[in-house]
């Protein structure tokens, strides 16, 4: 898709009524509320869906439904009653190829393509294009559709190079660590794939196994596609962002994070690359190791990263404010305003309809401490309820405060 065959909205209407610009985001969690809540400063009317009732975007769309998005029929069905003008997938378990036809039958505008979000929501798709169309550097990588296969894949047993451990197994469909084991060893093997199987958003019964890479740090890259003052799609890039993951989910994040010139240039090259192949606009989280001056490409997501949720203390425009703005055919601005970090605060517990202790003392941390409490209706020991914001002069004095002001809010029954 080329920036001519977007159909950016000439204008912005009214919400709830005829002349409204109607926008439908497929997965309403944390990330998608902050995308409604950007939309809906712009004037457009909002519809979200979700698998479950009451998701953190639900609660300030214009209007909400509950399907399975994975059912194509039932997905294709409703935006067929819905009518929006661009659908904004936010999740990956979601009936992609529907979405494709749907597009190319010029039925609904996906953002930034459905192309991009099917590529994406399976590893295997995204990984094949990055390494093997663009030729970009990646960790070494197999597939493998079985426990034998996997074993093969390690040991080199079917006749290609092993890939040897340490290792990590991912489904190629899942999201937030879901499934992802680090092997250390053969007593692993086992293990690790039955977790896999178990925890995929979708069952595709493929892993990727990758070998292991000694990097010094990841980042994330938000890189933007949007429309520029000549209309043509353009491609900016925020501050690395710097983050710790545990068992492959987010635990805290900051920018900017330091690297060499000579890194970040190679970051972002890599960026353009997947991204303009990805095309359409939108914000991309572009994930990546880093070695001293050496980068690999380690995985992308079309849409807003829950490490940028750190640029809501850094930026003018924050991640979700950029993805509204770039999927509208509106200017945007990827400056940092002031370094700063962002820490989770996690359920804690089992429950549902959990309250929250601790919030003013947690604001009272600092001057430039912030809190944002999702509002999910269930909470599981590590789901993710909120997130200490921190901005300072000083990126590890950003780091110290949120942290802080995150072990002081505490999930109570």
């Amino acid at each position: 898709m080329t920036h001519s065959d977007i159909r950016f909205p000439s204008r912005i209407g009214t919400p709830l009524s005829p002349s409204a610009t109607r926008v439908m985001l497929l997965g309403c969690g944390e990330l998608g509320k902050e995308v409604i809540i950007a939309l809906q400063r712009l004037g457009v009317e909002v519809i979200g869906v979700d698998r479950y009732a009451d998701a953190p975007g639900m609660q300030v769309a214009h209007r909400s439904h509950v399907i399975n998005m994975t059912d194509a029929d039932a997905l294709q069905e409703l935006i067929e009653k819905e009518q929006p003008h661009i659908v904004v997938p936010e999740i990956e378990a979601i009936a992609t190829q529907r979405l494709m036809e749907l597009e190319a039958a010029g039925t609904v505008r996906v953002t930034p393509t459905a192309r991009a979000a099917w590529l994406t929501m399976n590893r295997e798709g995204i990984r094949r294009l990055a390494a093997e169309e663009l030729g970009l550097p990646t960790s070494p990588y197999r597939f493998a559709g079985s426990l034998q296969q996997l074993q093969a894949a390690i040991d080199g047993s079917d006749g290609q190079p092993p890939i040897g451990f340490p290792c990590i197994v991912k489904p190629v469909m899942s999201s937030s660590g879901k499934g992802q084991s680090k092997l250390d060893s053969q007593a692993d093997v086992a293990s690790a794939w039955d977790y896999a199987a178990s925890a995929g958003r979708v069952d595709a019964g493929l892993v990727i196994v990758e070998g292991f890479i000694d990097f010094d740090y990841e980042i994330t890259l938000l890189t933007v596609r949007a429309r520029g003052a000549d209309a043509s799609i353009q491609t900016a890039f925020c501050e690395p962002i710097g983050h710790v993951q545990v068992s492959g989910d987010y635990v805290e994040s900051w920018q900017p994070h330091p690297m060499s010139q000579l890194a970040l240039e190679k970051a972002r090259d890599i960026a353009l690359k997947v991204t303009g192949a990805l095309g359409g606009a939108g914000i991309f989280g572009v994930e990546l190791f880093v070695k001293g001056d050496q980068v690999w490409f380690s995985e992308v997501s079309p849409r807003p990263h829950d490490t940028g949720m750190v640029t809501m203390a850094t930026q003018y425009q924050n991640e979700f404010e950029l993805h509204a703005r770039a999927i509208l055919g509106l200017p945007i601005d990827v400056t940092l305003r002031n370094p700063g970090a962002s820490a989770v605060i996690y359920g804690g517990m089992e429950a549902t309809g959990i309250a929250f202790e601790g919030v003013q003392d947690a604001l009272l941390t600092d001057p430039g401490v912030d809190v944002r409490l999702f509002g999910k209706p269930e909470s599981f020991v590590k789901r993710r309820m909120g997130v200490a914001l921190a901005r300072h002069d000083n990126v590890e004095t950003a780091r110290t405060l949120a942290k802080a002001a995150a072990a002081k809010v505490k999930p109570v029954k």
